[in-house]
């Protein structure tokens, strides 16, 4: 056994030592990877994951493989490092990929981790989890009958994901109530627009509301701003409530249009290297900074929202109205692994993104210029309005004009606000 253990942790540090890693963020850049430690532990530590690696291996009650065994090492070593960092096997590598191009199948919602419990950033609009009801800040307590607390990310998200047709058992616990609820979904494939809604509200004030930052959100929007000017938006609501979030260039392409070139839009500062800290600037053709613009945040407002959302508040170019957002300020690197021919991957916590005034926000969020807040049970009628609006099909069967009556308070602030900022420029 203790030959065996040696030639194992011999072969394991010159692999360490000598295999390269590509890191690929999400402008699809190549990194300079972290030389390893010189440290002199770093042969006994080795040597003490092969003698455990061989002892499951060997004696576990149930027979495991050693793939088995060296996943679940790298998901709890990677998993200890934060609640964002983990190993993509095959199959969730696949369905990360199928994320960022806005189409994949399962219920619709993104999650994060809350002390120690999948957690709803937000539900994507237009999918079986939204028409649910679930609801931004809902703690996932259980699926199908299993405790989540205390397990990875990741085992909620192969859970909740799934064929169309299938039924998933979710327990929630949400904020004010004091007991669980259950509710049941049928998952579905999702296609989601990352661009819905625009529109002039009136007097010339354009409303635009992004849903996610995907690879097509950028032209998308563009798109949709080109079609307001033609109709003479002179001030525009960005409605950014319960946007998870997506891909960093996605973020500085958007933010970019409403800046002037060269204005800082975020800074990502990482541990060490070449690229330790890079600042992102404004550059492209189209620079929209002649109209009055109100950007509107909500606590399900995370990761690229508050990217945009920070950059816009710290060049005075627009003014925040809602809810202060989220609060996760780190970004995540998608790392290849070549053994398995690029198939798996490691997902890896590189770097903090900084607001243009050097704002790190992370667990904080970003608090809105002008605080509207409004109930849950408010929220949900907001959304429960606007989903019949914009997708009457879906709700044929409804009795008409139940909510009517409804009032989007915080889009009203917005649009008042942006009207006062008319006039005031105007003067």
């Amino acid at each position: 056994m203790k030959t065996t253990i040696t030639r194992l942790t011999a072969l394991l540090f010159l692999l360490l030592s000598v295999c390269p890693a590509r890191a690929v963020t999400d402008e699809n850049e190549e990194t300079v990877p972290d030389k390893l430690a010189e440290s002199g532990n770093a042969y006994e530590e080795i040597r003490l994951l092969t003698e455990v690696l061989l002892h499951v291996r060997k004696l576990y009650v149930d027979e495991k493989d050693y793939e088995e065994i060296i996943q679940g090492a790298l998901h709890g070593m990677l998993g200890e490092l934060d609640e964002h960092s983990d190993f993509l096997d095959a199959d969730a590598f696949r369905a990360m990929r199928e994320g960022t191009s806005s189409r994949f199948s399962g219920i619709g919602i993104h999650i994060g981790m809350r002390d120690g419990v999948p957690t709803v950033i937000a539900p994507i609009e237009d999918t079986p989890a939204f028409r649910a009801g679930l609801m931004a800040g809902d703690k996932i307590v259980e699926i199908d009958g299993e405790r989540t607390q205390g397990r990875p990310l990741r085992d909620a998200v192969d859970k909740l994901r799934g064929p169309r047709g299938e039924k998933v058992v979710v327990t929630i616990l949400r904020t004010g109530e004091d007991d669980p609820r259950e509710i049941e979904i049928i998952r579905d494939d999702i296609t989601v627009p990352s661009v819905k809604g625009a529109r002039i509200l009136g007097d010339g004030v354009g409303y635009v509301r992004i849903t996610q930052f995907a690879r097509p959100t950028a032209d998308a929007l563009q798109r949709a701003l080109d079609d307001l000017m033609t109709q003479g938006m002179n001030g525009l609501v960005l409605d950014l409530r319960s946007n998870p979030g997506g891909l960093l260039a996605s973020a500085i392409d958007v933010a970019q249009k409403f800046l002037k070139r060269k204005q800082l839009i975020v800074t990502t500062k990482g541990r060490e290297g070449p690229r330790r800290e890079l600042e992102n600037r404004a550059a492209g053709r189209h620079h929209y900074v002649d109209f009055p613009m109100a950007v509107l945040v909500n606590r399900g407002s995370a990761s690229a929202s508050e990217i945009v959302a920070g950059a816009l508040q710290d060049n005075r170019r627009a003014v925040l109205v809602g809810e202060t957002t989220f609060g996760k300020g780190s970004v995540q690197s998608i790392i290849p692994l070549e053994s398995k021919g690029a198939s798996t991957a490691i997902r890896i916590t590189t770097a903090r993104y900084y607001t243009p005034s050097g704002r790190q926000i992370h667990g904080k969020g970003i608090e809105p210029d002008i605080p509207v807040s409004i109930s849950l049970e408010e929220w949900r009628n907001v959304l429960a309005k606007r989903a019949r609006t914009e997708n009457p099909v879906h709700f044929m069967d409804e009795e008409p004009g139940e909510y009517d009556d409804v009032v989007d308070r915080q889009l009203q602030r917005a649009v008042d606000l942006v009207q006062a900022l008319k006039i005031f420029n105007h003067d």
